[in-house]
């Protein structure tokens, strides 16, 4: 009797190493790793992108808005200087210049870089656009980006938004492709989500810990999860415990670090999980 204990205590043992030896995170560099030399400190920007892609992180986070002539331009904010996207043409921000001294760079030329190094993935949030006609426009004009340069693959691309629309837009017109919904509100809480063909969520982490049935109602699904924007080593050190497959940040390295001091694997740059 005593023997079938000890032997069923090491199967249990071994079927707890297995799983924590398959539990892998990835890091995702939050706006490309801008906070180091070679970002410039230059949220979006090519140089940001780059030093993402030359230190092996997983993906790397970037913000799409619209312009009114239907360009797609890489820029958090739905405005800059006063001069909103959807109000103005692309032609009109061709002057203005990032704190590291690059323009405001298009999809095009963004996609461009990353075609040097594709192994970083690509994580791709498009913004709110005012109407459904809009983010319709919006979604399909991504689509239509990624195509021209190759990369419009669920291997390289992973999507994300706050707008719940454009989420179920992208899981219609992009099947197989990993969807992410940003938004932490419980009228898209996970069941939601995955009742609309939401395969993901990427939540601010803060709401993990108020309400942990946001994370089981995910994991329950099948659902990846993903976390933004993690930058203590406290948090970073939760949301490893929880589970979480990624762990999008502003201070990547330091993320990096913390996996290895947890024994804990790292995503590498061109797998996917």
């Amino acid at each position: 009797m005593k023997k079938n204990i000890i032997a069923g205590a090491l199967v249990a043992l071994a079927a707890l190493c297995s799983c924590e030896k398959q539990h892998q995170v990835g890091i995702v560099a939050h706006r490309g790793y801008w906070q180091c030399e070679q970002g410039g400190g230059a949220h979006n920007s090519i140089a940001a992108l780059a030093a993402a892609q030359d230190l092996g992180f997983w993906g790397s986070e970037f913000d799409v808005n619209m312009t009114k002539d239907g360009e797609l331009m890489v820029y958090h904010d739905s405005e800059v200087n006063g001069m909103y996207f959807k109000d103005y043409n692309a032609a009109d921000f061709a002057d203005i210049r990032l704190c590291n001294g690059e323009k405001i760079p298009t999809l095009d030329e963004y996609l461009t870089q990353f075609e040097k190094n594709k192994k970083c993935r690509l994580v791709f949030e498009l913004k709110w656009h005012a109407t459904p006609e809009l983010e319709r426009q919006a979604v399909e004009l991504s689509i239509e980006k990624l195509k021209a340069h190759g990369l419009f693959n669920p291997k390289q691309v992973i999507f994300i938004s706050f707008s719940f629309n454009q989420c179920k837009l992208f899981s219609q017109l992009a099947p197989g492709f990993t969807v992410q919904y940003l938004g932490g509100d419980q009228e898209h809480n996970p069941d939601v989500c995955f009742e609309n063909g939401i395969n993901g969520i990427d939540t601010g982490y803060w709401i993990m810990y108020k309400d942990p049935s946001w994370y089981q109602k995910a994991r329950s699904h099948g659902m990846s999860v993903n976390v933004w924007t993690v930058d203590s080593i406290d948090d970073m050190r939760k949301c490893i415990e929880m589970g979480c497959d990624y762990i999008t940040t502003n201070k990547p390295e330091e993320c990096r670090a913390l996996l290895k001091e947890m024994g804990v694997k790292e995503l590498k740059a061109g797998k996917n999980l």
